[in-house]
C-alpha cells in the first residue's frame, strides 16, 4: 500500500473518527492505526501524542467552531452577557448533536465516569477563558481576594453547570432534543436570575448610605 505523502491534522482527525465509529473502540495502537490508513507513525506524533490528546482536540474543536460562527453573526457583539451565553449553549449543542455519534462515544468508553474528564480538559480551559471574556457583572466588594473568589466560583459554576447540561443532552430521547434546548433556556435564565446584583447592590448602597449618616449624627 502507497503511503501517504503529506497529512493534516484535520485528516488525521477524521481518520480517528471515523475508525472508532466504525469499530467502537479505539485502535489497539498508534502505529497499528497508522499502517491501517497508510501513513508513517511518526507523522501521527508531528501532530498529537496520544488517542487521548486527538479526543481533547476534538472537544475543543467543537469550542472553536462555535465561536467562529458565532462572531460570524452581525448581531452577537451586541447581546448582553446572557444572550452570548445562550447562543453559544445553542451553537455548541447543535455542533456536538451533528457528531453526536463520535461525542457518545467518547465520553462512555471508560467505566470509570471520572476519566471521562481527561477528554474535556482542553475544552474546560477554554470555556472559562469565554466566561471571563463575557465579564458577567458579580458584586465587587473591593476586596481583591474576596473578589477574586468570586470569579473563581463563577467560573466553577458555569463548568459544572455545562457538564450538567451535557450529560442531560446524552440521556435526552426527545425528537430534535427539543427538550435540552428548554433546559438551556431555563438553567441558564435561572443562574442569571440569581447572579442579579443589581438589588444586591441597591441594598449594600443603601446600607452604606445609613451608616454614613449615622456616623455624621454622632
Amino acid at each position: 500500500m502507497t503511503k501517504k505523502k503529506t497529512l493534516t491534522q484535520e485528516q488525521i482527525i477524521d481518520l480517528y473518527m471515523d475508525y472508532v465509529l466504525e469499530h467502537n473502540q479505539q485502535p489497539k495502537t498508534v502505529y497499528a492505526f497508522a499502517k491501517e490508513n497508510a501513513f508513517d507513525e511518526s507523522k501521527f506524533y508531528e501532530f498529537f501524542a496520544s488517542f487521548q490528546a486527538i479526543e481533547s482536540h476534538i472537544f475543543k474543536a467543537f469550542f472553536d467552531n462555535t465561536l467562529t460562527v458565532l462572531h460570524e453573526s452581525d448581531s452577537y457583539e451586541s447581546f448582553d452577557s446572557r444572550s452570548k451565553l445562550l447562543s453559544f449553549y445553542f451553537t455548541f449543542f447543535e455542533n456536538l448533536t451533528a457528531n453526536r455519534s463520535y461525542v457518545m462515544f467518547a465520553l462512555n468508553q471508560y467505566e470509570n465516569k471520572l476519566k471521562n474528564l481527561k477528554c474535556l480538559v482542553k475544552l474546560r480551559q477554554e470555556f472559562i477563558r469565554y466566561i471571563s471574556s463575557l465579564n458577567i457583572e458579580v458584586i465587587e466588594t473591593k476586596q481583591q481576594h474576596i473578589d477574586k473568589f468570586q470569579e473563581r466560583g463563577l467560573q466553577e459554576s458555569a463548568w459544572v453547570q455545562l457538564l450538567v447540561t451535557l450529560k442531560f443532552w446524552m440521556e435526552d430521547d426527545s425528537t430534535g432534543f427539543e427538550k435540552t434546548d428548554i433546559f438551556i433556556e431555563k438553567s441558564i435564565n435561572t443562574s442569571f436570575e440569581f447572579l442579579d446584583v443589581a438589588p444586591l447592590k441597591s441594598l449594600l448602597d443603601l446600607g452604606k448610605f445609613l451608616f454614613k449618616e449615622k456616623m455624621q449624627m454622632q
